[in-house]
């Protein structure tokens, strides 16, 4: 199987272990099965041979698990700098947002719905949204999706933004043409090789799945497709890797956004929580209740606000933020020793071990902190990650779906 697996890790930067060799197996033993064939040497020459082939196994091997909003925050925190930063800035230059990789659509278009939302206008917005498998882009495209996509107990944007198409939901084409959809691969020269810089860019659980190497090289071409003073959303277990490589955080509470270093002088101080003011005058097309909260007192909640937590576990939130994961540890330890089981400290815990590699160490920390926290929702979704990451798609979905049963608090 190493034969299969180098072909991977050459073409698509995927090293296996972070999916299990095993999944790799399963899916090339399927395909082989599909064809008739029974060595390996005779599938690999069909792969060699055969470009529809090479994109079915990709297919099966491919972690497409995604959802409406997928984590809520960095799309309302993209929102409410786009208005308050970015807006006042460029007048009206038209905002451009890129999602690497896309898979079937349901993350850019979370985008551009949350634009809308905060009222900002569909003539000034240009999402391009790139993913290497062609079977998810023609979901994509299409814009038909069944209730696995739609998740959570909020689903306003669901009543706003689709109408029923059979037993699933389509998209309206205000939004779908805010959308433009390309098959590549995010290591390939080709891939967006003259593109003009982007001023957000969603690139979300895509490093965790490459070697060493290869997240420098698409960290690199993530520096480069990113404006001066863009905002790159990278995956919580992804920011100490941005920050080794010329990307600074930008301290937005859990939105795991950051920025060029080199921007920080440009900068007047660091990053606060964005406040949506009034939207502009023209509304919606249709009533319904608005993604984005409108309040004076601020674009989010407070974390006291949003559950009770010490200050040592803010601290830790904040360094999380940070990428600066050994300090978390540290404060989530002495916190646990001084003052007992907590369901925040082991997920923040559990988080720092996951950005660091240590799956094993993070799954029992997160396993602790739902048997204190059941309904913990932030915990579900990192294990969910964690899940998938190493094959387990079976406990990854009931994570999810226990997810999906709870509203997050926004």
């Amino acid at each position: 199987m190493s034969l299969i697996e180098n072909l991977l890790r050459k073409t698509i930067g995927l090293h296996t272990p972070t999916i299990g060799s095993s999944m790799v197996e399963r899916a090339v033993r399927l395909r082989m099965r599909t064809h008739g064939l029974t060595k390996q040497d005779d599938y690999v020459i069909l792969l060699e041979q055969s470009p529809t082939e090479w994109d079915a196994l990709l297919d099966s091997v491919l972690v497409t698990e995604t959802c409406f909003f997928r984590d809520k925050t960095p799309f309302l925190a993209m929102a409410g700098l786009v208005l308050n930063e970015w807006s006042p800035a460029h007048h009206d230059r038209v905002l451009r947002v890129l999602s690497v990789p896309c898979a079937s659509g349901e993350e850019p278009y979370s985008v551009a719905m949350a634009l809308l939302d905060a009222g900002f206008p569909e003539t000034r917005i240009q999402i391009d949204a790139v993913d290497i498998s062609a079977r998810a882009l023609a979901t994509a495209r299409q814009a038909v999706y069944n209730k696995n996509s739609f998740r959570g107990r909020d689903l306003n944007f669901r009543a706003k933004y689709f109408h029923p198409a059979d037993e699933n939901y389509a998209l309206d084409p205000s939004v779908r043409k805010l959308v433009r959809f390309q098959r590549g691969n995010i290591l390939d020269h080709d891939c967006l090789p003259e593109a003009e810089a982007y001023d957000f860019i969603f690139c979300r659980n895509l490093l965790i799945y490459f070697d060493a190497p290869t997240q420098e090289r698409t960290l690199e071409k993530l520096h480069r497709l990113l404006t001066q003073s863009g905002i790159l959303f990278a995956g919580p277990a992804e920011m100490p890797l941005a920050m080794n490589h010329g990307f600074t955080p930008t301290n937005l509470p859990l939105s795991f956004a950051c920025r060029k270093v080199d921007a920080l002088n440009q900068s007047s101080g660091p990053a606060k929580w964005p406040s949506v003011q009034q939207a502009p005058s023209n509304p919606p097309r249709r009533a319904a209740h608005s993604l984005i909260p409108t309040t004076q007192s601020g674009f989010f909640p407070s974390m006291a606000e949003a559950k009770p937590a010490t200050a040592s576990l803010d601290r830790a939130r904040q360094l999380a933020n940070e990428g600066r994961m050994e300090e978390v540890a540290e404060i989530c330890e002495t916190h646990l020793r001084e003052q007992g089981a907590s369901a925040e400290a082991f997920y923040l815990l559990g988080t720092a071990r996951h950005a660091t590699g240590a799956d094993s160490q993070a799954g029992e920390f997160y396993r602790k902190a739902l048997y204190l926290e059941p309904t913990h929702y932030e915990t579900l979704l990192q294990w969910a990650s964690l899940a998938e990451r190493n094959g387990n798609g079976a406990h990854a979905r009931i994570l999810q779906e226990r997810a999906g049963r709870i509203r997050k608090p926004v």
